[in-house]
């Protein structure tokens, strides 16, 4: 048995993009650990959900510029939802920014929002 366990996201700062994932998007803390020398080991999880979200600080100038853009402006990650109309009504209060009003398709609602830095989520 695989499964994808987690993935890495650049981010600029562990702390905004704790109280984004977890103040805003309702992701749970699943881990915080001091590496030392400023680097820490960040996980953020959706509730309910397996894989999370490593938040990897960018410190090299290539890994700066990727902040915001690791998918070259197209949609990178895809979360489902069990209750849509909720997470739309909540994410909208928190400031989310939606790039278009949801949608329905054949396999389910759909909107593309943004996280803190740009990167495109639906």
């Amino acid at each position: 048995m695989s499964r994808i366990a987690a993935l890495s996201l650049l981010v600029r700062d562990y702390d905004e993009a704790i109280a984004f994932y977890v103040g805003k998007l309702g992701f749970a803390l699943s881990e915080d650990t001091d590496m030392g020398g400023g680097k820490r080991w960040v996980r953020v999880t959706p509730k309910g959900g397996d894989a999370s979200l490593l938040l990897a600080k960018a410190t090299t100038p290539e890994q700066i510029a990727q902040v915001g853009d690791q998918a070259g402006g197209r949609v990178w990650l895809f979360l489902e939802t069990d209750d849509f109309a909720r997470d739309h009504t909540a994410w909208t209060a928190a400031g989310v920014t939606f790039r278009e009003a949801p949608r329905y398709e054949p396999y389910g609602t759909v909107a593309v929002f943004e996280d803190l830095y740009g990167n495109a989520w639906t």
